[in-house]
């Protein structure tokens, strides 16, 4: 068997695992999570491949009084967030770091890029095995 199909195959399935698992976080978030409302309280500069991008930081209180501060999953184009911008928050009380955005685009995103890559590279494993 080819390595490149087997090395997409690999890539694919463990896209599909992480996407599993994200959707389990996000069914966890809709039956038992706590709304809050959070700030934008910075947007961190990073670079990559496509130059620089900001990341907004937003921070919210939790239940128990103590301030949490996370990153959205999803960064890229249109997923920007001003800074001192008021956005809904909903996180587990058990484990705060999990909040997200209540946005669609925040919640379900992440979760849509992941099923597509996954597809993508098993896709791509398939076909460069059946071409071998």
């Amino acid at each position: 068997m080819n390595f490149g199909a087997v090395l997409c195959t690999v890539v694919g399935l463990g896209l599909l695992g992480f996407a599993v698992q994200e959707s389990a976080v996000v069914r966890r978030l809709r039956r038992h999570g706590l709304r809050t409302w959070g700030v934008v309280v910075d947007n961190v500069r990073t670079r990559d491949n496509s130059g620089p991008q900001w990341i907004p930081v937003i921070a919210f209180t939790d239940r128990s009084g103590y301030r949490v501060e996370f990153s959205p999953r999803m960064h890229g184009s249109g997923m920007g967030l001003a800074t001192g911008r008021e956005v809904e928050v909903v996180y587990l009380p058990a484990n705060p770091q999990t909040a997200r955005v209540r946005m669609r685009r925040h919640v379900v995103g992440p979760l849509v890029f992941l099923v597509f890559g996954g597809v993508v590279f098993l896709g791509v494993g398939v076909l460069i095995a059946l071409t071998s």
